[in-house]
């Protein structure tokens, strides 16, 4: 474990608001990228993009609002998915389970406000869960952003600082 993950664990609890960097939370479960790309708890939602199960070249952005729990799921372009009729379709249920490995069920269950309880333990216990309804929403941030760490990914490997990353946690020691 690098010397920052150390230092982090021993900043006294929301001291890292006042940080220039950003905690990075390690996933608790190693994830497979090809079927959720995309997965966070923001903007008082859980989002993501999702690959879709029949073309390659389509993919989903599909959210979850925290609280109301209304859900969307809609193409990269806009267009409502063909499944959402009157429940979760398998681009959300595929969205929850791949945010539990990532984030775990007590926090996806915080973060949406879910009263999971401890019988919750996959991301179907909390899909069933769900108090809220179809609710359209604006999926373009969500894909924009994903789009954007996809770039990441094409630069050529460098030690040399990125200007527009200057917020990640840097190696060395924590101020």
């Amino acid at each position: 474990m690098n010397a920052d993950a150390t230092a982090w664990e021993h900043m006294p609890e929301r001291m890292w608001e006042r940080s220039s960097t950003v905690r990075v939370v390690p996933p608790v479960r190693p994830r497979k990228l090809a079927k959720v790309p995309f997965v966070e708890l923001a903007d008082g939602r859980l989002q993501g993009v999702v690959s879709s199960g029949s073309d390659i070249a389509r993919v989903y952005v599909s959210s979850i609002a925290a609280g109301s729990h209304d859900y969307n799921c809609s193409t990269n372009n806009n267009r409502p998915c063909g499944a959402l009729r009157g429940s979760p379709c398998k681009h959300l249920i595929a969205l929850v389970e791949e945010a539990v490995l990532q984030y775990g069920v007590e926090r996806v269950a915080r973060y949406l406000r879910i009263d999971a309880g401890d019988d919750a333990t996959t991301g179907v216990d909390l899909i069933l869960l769900l108090k809220g309804g179809h609710q359209k929403t604006a999926g373009a941030m969500v894909f924009s952003r994903f789009l954007r760490h996809l770039a990441y990914l094409e630069l050529p490997v460098t030690t040399a600082p990125l200007p527009e990353m200057h917020w990640f946690p840097a190696t060395g020691a924590v101020r």
